[in-house]
């Protein structure tokens, strides 16, 4: 019986002739004979951009093949990253792996890599991409053509943990040096390129915990400002906060303790808790976690202690408090402090005590956009001039010069503090959310007029 078929038969021809092509490549993926008959037929089809990223790998296959290949790689990476940042990582990792096949040192491609297999749950493969990448190289430079001002970025390259700075940190006006120190020799720390200003960007007090010697030996030995003291962040974990915030008139900080590994016995774990204060119910969750990574709450003894021994590494445990407004919702506001002073920066209310902003479905209820734009706009009248103050308090005693808080309000008007360290994510948004991004651009210039300040200091 004869096939029907609305496609053009030369269509139909030129999509079989593609499929036999890519099952070459896949055998041959160096051939530059194959790169261009694909490139001619993406072509015809009208794949300009297909066409031209094939084209580019002729061109660098044959620079390397005469031996005339100088930086021809390049440009075939930056087709790679085209389409990573489109965010189509199955074409992005097959180009990534075309560059490493002719340059296996090209550090930016192993680090997205990494990036891709982490998205699909190949954690293995991101490690092992990560660590390769760092091994290559542990500064990496982005510079306008007339930067304002050169910024040395400490972080980390071995995990997560780094401030997310992209939004903070515009590449039109700063060079930006971005320096993995947890992969750097001593001597590395003599060799780096001329900078203004250091900001450390490793927010996450976990992360920067087994780096805190050589952290503090970095900042003693520069000679250039540095933002976000090593010393402060340090004091930011979980289990520190208490100390660190409670005292404070009109705060509240739930007792919350560090277990390193699972209890001996039922009775010492209940043992700890009453020593800490800690009733039950009781959170549980991984160190260096956020975004609810991990995190449960448990009801009873016998549940937390499965937890603990169901898992591993090190935990916190904190009393939970519940928190619920007279409405029935869970509220969530989250303050960024730039120079310790505090800026609004967003209000998650949702139905579930583990509140997070993404999962709040505040696009779909007018109301919470309504409460939110409130609190935007003049937070003094949202919340009182005594938390306020409490909130500019909390600022000065964490001593960092770009931290943040995630709170609550209790039924008394005390501040509760769910979190409070330099880890906090401050980015622009789209649609019906894109009424936070003017208080957000106030947070990206209160930070440019820090930077400018302690330059000219």
């Amino acid at each position: 019986m004869p096939r029907h078929s609305n496609q053009d038969p030369a269509q139909e021809h030129d999509g079989a002739m593609l499929a036999v092509l890519e099952r070459a490549l896949e055998a041959a993926p160096q051939d530059p004979a194959i790169h261009r008959a694909i490139a001619e037929v993406k072509r015809s089809h009208g794949d300009e951009l297909g066409a031209l990223a094939h084209l580019i790998a002729v061109q660098t296959l044959e620079a390397y093949a005469s031996g005339a290949q100088t930086d021809a790689v390049k440009g075939l990476c930056d087709v790679a990253t085209g389409y990573f940042l489109k965010g189509d990582d199955d074409t992005a990792e097959r180009w990534y792996r075309l560059v490493l096949m002719i340059d296996p040192d090209i550090a930016t491609a192993y680090q997205n890599l990494c990036a891709i297999y982490f998205r699909a749950s190949r954690f293995d493969d991101a490690e092992r991409c990560r660590a390769r990448a760092y091994q290559i190289q542990r500064v990496f430079i982005e510079s306008p053509a007339n930067p304002i001002r050169r910024l040395l970025i400490l972080c980390v390259g071995q995990t997560s943990g780094n401030i997310p700075f992209e939004s903070l940190l515009s590449t039109g006006t700063n060079c930006r040096i971005k320096y993995a120190i947890d992969y750097a020799a001593l001597e590395e720390d003599e060799q780096l390129p001329p900078f203004d200003l250091v900001f450390n960007a490793i927010g996450e007090p976990d992360v920067a915990a087994p780096l805190a010697d050589r952290l503090e030996r970095f900042a003693r030995q520069c000679a250039r400002p540095m933002l976000n003291s090593p010393a402060a962040v340090g004091l930011t974990q979980r289990h520190l906060i208490p100390a660190l915030l409670g005292d404070l008139y009109d705060v509240v900080v739930a007792p919350c303790i560090r277990s390193e590994t699972a209890p001996a016995s039922r009775a010492a774990l209940t043992e700890s808790l009453t020593r800490a204060g800690i009733t039950l119910p009781v959170l549980a969750r991984p160190v260096a976690t956020h975004g609810g990574v991990g995190l449960v709450c448990c009801e009873t003894i016998e549940e937390l202690e499965h937890n603990l021994q169901a898992t591993t590494g090190a935990r916190y445990l904190t009393r939970f408090h519940d928190y619920r407004s007279a409405d029935g919702y869970f509220r969530k506001y989250r303050i960024v402090f730039i120079d310790r002073e505090p800026f609004p920066y967003h209000l998650a209310i949702s139905p579930h005590w583990m509140v997070h902003y993404c999962s709040a479905e505040m696009e779909n209820n007018a109301w919470k956009i309504d409460e939110e734009a409130r609190f935007l706009q003049d937070p003094c009248t949202a919340l009182g001039a005594h938390v306020m103050a409490a909130l500019a308090a909390i600022g000065r005693r964490l001593d960092l010069d770009y931290a943040g808080i995630d709170f609550t309000l209790l039924p008394d008007g005390r501040v509760f503090v769910f979190e409070a360290n330099a880890t906090m994510l401050v980015h622009p948004t789209n649609g019906v959310l894109a009424h936070k991004n003017p208080y957000v651009q106030r947070i990206v210039d209160a930070f440019e007029q820090l930077l400018l300040r302690r330059t000219s200091a």
